[in-house]
């Protein structure tokens, strides 16, 4: 009888990539206009702050209701065109360290899912660009080729990522104890309680907790989340200013999005 093996799951935001994905989607939104500025605005202000305190149940939960929302009678091919923006944004936040730690698994037999709260659609492209092994993400029912705003099964969040790895290692004959789980927060804790391995990636505070008590190993790549709470820890001004430029930054980047470029006497 062939031995079960084991295989290793990567949240995506903030663990697989740098910051979050949904920024992308709602900035390729906002330019194919179905979303509005002060929408993108909020939302570059959110990735920020998620990439330094991380993100609550109620804000994901938040999210969840306002994504379904936004989705009710949209044909699915127009957010499926949406599909080159968004992966201009999310590609080059990957961590190159992180695809050499799940290409480092594949070489050693195990296969390797993306386990995410965003749509399972980006969750499955994402996983065949990046060559892992499937991606398992939040399904949003389709009916007639249009989105319903209804969710076609749980949404991956929480228990419902423990559930679905649960249910992928009963379909797959994948050893839970041998396989490996990353995540940045502790909303994760019941998928990595589900594995044997369950390594802690800039994690949040509440899971850096638990790791240390836990002896997990501990991975840290998000440089902007450090620095601006060094400057906090300085004063209150320098953590200001610091988040301030880079928000700043950001949204002059985002409200020229779209627009063509113009030379110096303002021709095309």
């Amino acid at each position: 009888m062939e031995e079960a093996r084991g295989a290793a799951f990567f949240d995506l935001d903030k663990t697989l990539m740098e910051g979050a994905s949904g920024l992308y989607f709602v900035r390729a939104a906002y330019r194919s206009g179905l979303v509005s500025r002060s929408r993108l605005i909020r939302d570059v202000y959110e990735n920020l702050r998620f990439r330094v305190a991380g993100a609550t149940d109620a804000q994901a939960e938040q999210v969840k209701e306002r994504v379904s929302g936004a989705m009710v009678g949209l044909p699915r091919r127009r957010l499926a065109r949406l599909t080159p923006d968004v992966l201009a944004g999310v590609l080059p936040a990957i961590y190159p360290q992180m695809l050499e730690e799940a290409w480092s698994h594949q070489d050693a037999g195990r296969p390797v899912f993306i386990v995410t709260a965003a749509s399972a659609d980006l969750a499955s492209l994402l996983a065949a660009v990046l060559t892992f092994d499937g991606g398992i993400g939040t399904p949003y029912e389709v009916v007639d080729d249009h989105y319903t705003g209804r969710l076609e099964g749980p949404f991956n969040y929480g228990e419902g990522k423990a559930v679905a790895i649960r249910a992928l290692a009963a379909e797959r004959g994948l050893d839970l104890a041998a396989s490996y789980a990353y995540s940045d927060s502790a909303s994760d804790l019941p998928m990595m309680r589900v594995v044997g391995h369950p390594v802690a990636v800039n994690p949040d505070t509440p899971l850096l907790r638990v790791a240390r008590e836990e002896s997990w190993q501990v991975m840290r790549f998000d440089k902007l989340g450090r620095r601006l709470k060094i400057a906090g820890a300085v004063g209150g001004v320098s953590a200001l200013g610091a988040g301030g430029g880079y928000l700043a930054g950001r949204l002059r980047s985002y409200r020229s999005a779209g627009r063509p470029r113009r030379d110096r006497l303002g021709r095309p």
